[in-house]
């Protein structure tokens, strides 16, 4: 059996990136292309031949559905599912709802722009995607990681901006540079580990 194998995969388009919104901790479901790219994800993890104890979600739908879709094309739908909060996508606070480009005229494209990419700086009433790594990465040390040292194999089926903060911690990402990070819809990401819990290995499933 494949040890300590992490994969990380954002979930598939939802009805809310469809139509241009912020969607940040609103709960819309997958798109039909959504579904599809979790079904595409899950038939390049599949071609791993990897067994997996352990499939880690967030509180929303469209991250537990695409988590979902993966496990049944792999195969695995007994393994074990946790769904938590802490791996919800950034909270955009006055933001969410609203049309992303409705935000460029109200705000102008500059201001949005340092919202969504800046490291310390948040929208009016939502997360920074520092606090959301203040969150995130706590609970990843505590929950995911100590599975992975012992030999286990974990799916993280989460967001964006949860999944760039992992990242950010994994890859030893500046924060100047993580928010250029541009992580697609349905694009597993496959990490492994040694002994020691240092990433040995790194690779998109789709390049």
């Amino acid at each position: 059996m494949k040890k300590r194998n992490l994969i990380l995969v954002r979930h598939g388009q939802s009805e809310w990136n469809a139509k241009n919104l912020f969607t940040g901790w609103e709960n819309p479901g997958l798109t039909e292309t959504g579904k599809t790219e979790a079904q595409n994800a899950g038939n390049l993890i599949n071609n791993l031949g990897i067994s997996f104890d352990c499939l880690f979600t967030s509180a929303l739908i469209r991250a537990q559905l695409t988590g979902t879709i993966i496990l049944k094309a792999i195969n695995q739908n007994n393994t074990k599912i946790i769904e938590n909060k802490a791996l919800n996508e950034r909270f955009y606070g006055d933001l969410q709802g609203m049309n992303k480009d409705e935000c460029r005229q109200k705000w102008g494209e500059e201001l949005v722009q340092t919202w969504r990419r800046s490291y310390e700086l948040g929208p009016p009433g939502g997360e920074t995607l520092k606090e959301t790594g203040e969150r995130v990465l706590p609970y990843y040390l505590s929950e995911i990681h100590p599975m992975l040292m012992q030999d286990m194999n974990v799916i993280v089926a989460a967001h964006g901006n949860s999944l760039r903060s992992l990242i950010k911690y994994l890859d030893k990402v500046s924060d100047e540079d993580i928010v250029k990070l541009e992580i697609p819809t349905g694009a597993p990401i496959h990490y492994r580990f040694n002994e020691d819990g240092k990433v040995m290995y790194k690779k998109s499933l789709i390049e």
